[in-house]
């Protein structure tokens, strides 16, 4: 069984920082395309970084660019998202995700992955 565990969120001032981490169980992540989404209140789920199981290439939203860096660690099947300079729009509940699609401009634009449940970012003012 493909399990996921997500942590790392919590309350933050804009400007401030977070690492989420995510951890894996049940599936070796150098086959998978490894991804953080993130859904805020009223809004739809987005995909706001990938990395792709086909090259490593990376994926970052545009809203995300510069502020944000995934990394992963294979051998303890953990992927990580270190956000910076965080501002309030990037408050949402965050999720790791494992995806079989190999392309990052796919898995972002599909909800068809293991999921692992959310942890809240909160970003105040």
């Amino acid at each position: 069984e493909v399990q996921l565990q997500a942590s790392g969120g919590g309350l933050v001032q804009a400007g401030g920082s977070l690492r989420l981490s995510c951890v894996g169980s049940g599936l070796i992540f150098d086959d998978y395309s490894m991804a953080w989404f993130r859904q805020a209140p009223g809004k739809e789920r987005e995909g706001v970084s990938c990395i792709s199981s086909s090259d490593g290439s990376i994926h970052y939203t545009d809203s995300v660019k510069g502020r944000f860096v995934i990394s992963s660690d294979y051998v303890k099947n953990m992927v990580y998202l270190q956000m910076n300079n965080l501002k309030p729009e990037d408050t949402a509940v965050y999720y790791c995700a494992a995806s079989s699609f190999e392309y990052c401009d796919i898995v972002v634009a599909t909800e068809n992955h293991y999921w692992g449940q959310g942890t809240q970012v909160t970003v105040s003012s």
